[in-house]
């Protein structure tokens, strides 16, 4: 799956103080809008699948043939696996709810997740729209503002963690051919300077040097102010919810299970056509879809996903048809499935929404 069900995105709110001094979120704002720009870029992206899809049309009827020898036992474990992916994310926002005082159950929130993810799959850039929604049905549940605003972010934090696991994983079982040679050669590079920012930060003097020139900047620009500030707030709140690091491994396990089961939702795909498993390649060639797929420039990663997917299986053993085969397949339960089951969601909250605003 992409992505939007990964890797909830932090609310675009601003911070402010609310009765007794407590952090809380101004969501007087309206939600944000997607501007033409994206809406020309998605077209663009569109437009350049529809063009790639008419040069492979030979390949895609291959594909759709494979589509109808499919094994219904291996295609129901696929599915099973995509639900359990799901569970997993909303345990997530569970647990963080919880520790910070809100005790929901797990289909009333499962029901949020669904429909913020068919919000977010709506619409180029609908990540946004979806967390905004996300966040005024936790506050409406009786999360505060702080709360509902750090679970979120919180949540996508342990998901960009579950994801760099995979991706990692995947450098390790896919050597050095096609990208993960180059991925592995900037990690390096990356695990080098993280080293000698460590270093450096041991010094005082870097230390001192560091926070006089960020205090500048917050002085002349108001945007890093507030968001210097915001990040404040979480980090208290984030301290709150669970001091300590060990109580943080339950929804770690449970953001990095969310992962496992979606890649084990491609690996079931490709069993169900009959397609032999890239075991070298699959953890890289899924991680990797995840980057382009999260940048949300059509609805649900459109044409961004299968493209990408589909060439990275190819670069890793299988040929087009059967890569292009696969990833529709394991599509059709991470999206295309999930859409209509999440805006019955969506709908069912909104139904009860405006009942308990009347009183019902």
């Amino acid at each position: 799956m992409y992505d939007e069900n990964r890797t909830p995105p932090a609310v675009t709110v601003k911070t402010v103080m609310t009765h007794g001094d407590q952090p809380g979120i101004d969501d007087s704002r309206p939600p944000p809008r997607a501007g033409w720009l994206v809406w020309l870029l998605a077209a663009a992206v569109i437009i350049a699948a529809l063009v790639l899809a008419a040069s492979r049309r030979d390949e895609l009827g291959q594909a759709f043939e494979q589509l109808s020898h499919v094994n219904p036992a291996k295609a129901a474990l696929a599915l099973i696996c995509q639900a359990g992916a799901m569970w997993c994310l909303a345990a997530v926002q569970r647990w963080l709810l919880l520790t910070g005082g809100l005790r929901m159950g797990m289909r009333p929130l499962l029901s949020m997740i669904l429909a913020s993810n068919a919000v977010a799959g709506a619409l180029p850039g609908g990540a946004a729209f979806s967390a905004a929604w996300l966040y005024q049905q936790l506050h409406r549940r009786g999360a505060s503002k702080a709360l509902a605003a750090a679970s979120l972010v919180i949540a996508g934090a342990l998901s960009a963690l579950g994801l760099i696991a995979v991706l990692a994983a995947g450098l390790l079982t896919a050597g050095a051919r096609g990208p993960a040679g180059v991925l592995g050669r900037i990690g390096i590079v990356l695990v080098l300077l993280a080293l000698l920012v460590l270093v450096l930060a041991r010094s005082a003097a870097v230390r001192a040097w560091a926070r006089r020139g960020w205090r500048r900047v917050q002085a002349r620009h108001r945007r890093a102010r507030e968001g210097t500030e915001a990040v404040n707030r979480l980090l208290v709140q984030a301290r709150a919810i669970q001091p300590g690091f060990r109580p943080w491994l339950r929804p770690y396990a449970y953001a990095q299970f969310n992962w496992l089961l979606d890649a084990a939702c491609l690996v079931a795909s490709l069993w169900a056509l009959g397609i032999s498993v890239p075991w070298h390649g699959v953890l890289i060639a899924y991680g990797l879809t995840q980057i382009p797929g999260s940048l949300r420039l059509t609805p649900g990663g459109v044409g961004v996903v299968e493209a990408s997917m589909a060439a990275l299986l190819v670069v890793y053993g299988l040929n087009a048809a059967d890569a292009l085969a696969a990833t529709l397949l394991y599509r059709i339960w991470s999206y295309w499935l999930l859409q209509p089951i999440g805006w019955g969601c969506w709908l069912a909250l909104s139904v009860q929404g405006r009942r308990e605003a009347k009183g019902e």
